[in-house]
């Protein structure tokens, strides 16, 4: 698995979007990319950080963003969790953690004391150059779009 650092090239992956098109990284290339992983669809903390996301979509935007979402979810339970919250970004398909691993966000998670394997919530702001300018290890998933905006213009 991957150990990606800021300043790195963004890994290429080629998958499926939540309406089964092919999606590649190349597809975006001249673009700012907000590429979030995150665990699953329609849990508590996955969903607020996907509605803190959608409810600033104009701002991130406005930004130049193009926001891509990333979970092991397949593409049907993608397309419910775009319908039931109105996600107006590309959710990514990854069952076989093709793009998760070349990315290096599956790993040991805790909880109540049990310890398992599990995706590690991360996100990536990538640039106009397919270079990783910030890594978010643990982003704030009721002000993520904020800590993103912030972030990037520091980065300036």
């Amino acid at each position: 698995m991957a150990h990606l650092q800021e300043g790195d090239k963004a890994p290429a992956f080629t998958t499926k979007d939540q309406k089964g098109k092919t999606v590649s990284l190349a597809d975006y290339k001249g673009k700012k990319i907000v590429l979030y992983f995150y665990p699953q669809d329609g849990t508590p903390t996955c969903t607020v950080q996907a509605c803190n996301l959608r409810d600033n979509y104009a701002l991130l935007k406005k930004e130049g963003f193009t926001i891509l979402g990333v979970s092991p979810d397949d593409e049907k339970k993608h397309k419910k969790f775009e319908a039931k919250f109105d996600l107006p970004f590309t959710l990514l398909a990854d069952p076989e953690h093709a793009v998760i691993d070349k990315y290096g966000v599956w790993g040991e998670k805790q909880l109540y004391g049990r310890k398992y394997m599990g995706l590690l919530r991360t996100t990536f702001l990538i640039d106009e150059k397919g270079v990783i300018r910030k890594i978010f290890g643990k982003p704030k998933s009721k002000e993520h779009a904020e800590e993103i905006v912030k972030a990037w213009k520091e980065l300036k």
